[in-house]
C-alpha cells in the first residue's frame, strides 16, 4: 500500500490570448503526447492585458497509465534528468518547466509552430487515494498515508535515476 504510482502526466502551454499562438500551442501538444488538447479559458477580466471571462488563453492535455510513464521519461531527458527541490510541493507533486520543445528526445522542429516552452506538472498517488473522490464515504487521505516531499523526491532518484539540486 505504500508503493508510489503516478497518477497522470498534465502539460501546458499559456499563450496569453487567443488566436495563432494558441494554435501553434494546441499543434505542439498533439505531437508531444498523441493526444487532443483542450483550451484553457480565462476566469477574471483584466482590461490592461486585454482579458475578459471565457476568453481562450492556453491549452493542456492531461495523460494517465503507461503513456504518462514513457513520456515523463523523455521529458526528464529534456531536462537532462535534474530537478530542482523546490519543484516539489508538499503533497509530492512535482512541476518543472521545458524551455525548448526541441530538446525532447524524438520530438522534431517545426517551422509552423516555431520555438515553444511547456509546462509539466506530475501527480503522484499511492493505493487507497480513491477514497478522496469516491461518491459514497468521501473521506481525506490519512496523515501517515499522505505522500511527503520526501517521499517524492525518492521516488523521482530510484525510478528515474533524477538528480534533485
Amino acid at each position: 500500500m505504500k508503493t508510489i504510482k503516478i497518477e497522470k502526466l498534465t502539460l501546458n502551454i499559456g499563450a496569453g490570448e487567443p488566436g495563432a499562438k494558441l494554435e501553434k500551442a494546441q499543434k505542439l501538444l498533439d505531437v508531444i503526447s498523441g493526444m487532443k488538447s483542450v483550451q484553457t479559458l480565462s476566469k477574471k477580466r483584466i482590461p490592461t492585458w486585454n482579458l475578459r471571462p471565457k476568453l481562450p488563453i492556453g491549452c493542456k492535455v492531461t495523460i494517465r497509465g503507461e503513456k504518462a510513464v514513457k513520456l515523463l521519461k523523455r521529458l526528464l531527458e529534456a531536462n537532462s534528468k535534474r530537478i530542482k527541490k523546490q519543484c516539489f510541493d508538499q503533497q509530492g507533486n512535482v512541476a518543472f518547466g521545458v524551455s525548448e520543445y526541441i530538446s525532447i528526445p524524438d520530438v522534431e522542429y517545426d517551422a509552423n509552430i516555431g520555438i515553444i516552452g511547456l509546462q509539466v506538472c506530475v501527480t503522484l498517488q499511492r493505493p487507497g487515494f480513491r477514497i478522496r473522490r469516491r461518491r459514497l464515504h468521501q473521506r481525506s487521505i490519512p496523515k501517515q498515508h499522505q505522500i511527503t516531499k520526501d517521499d517524492a523526491i525518492k521516488y523521482f532518484k530510484d525510478n528515474y535515476k533524477v538528480s534533485v539540486k
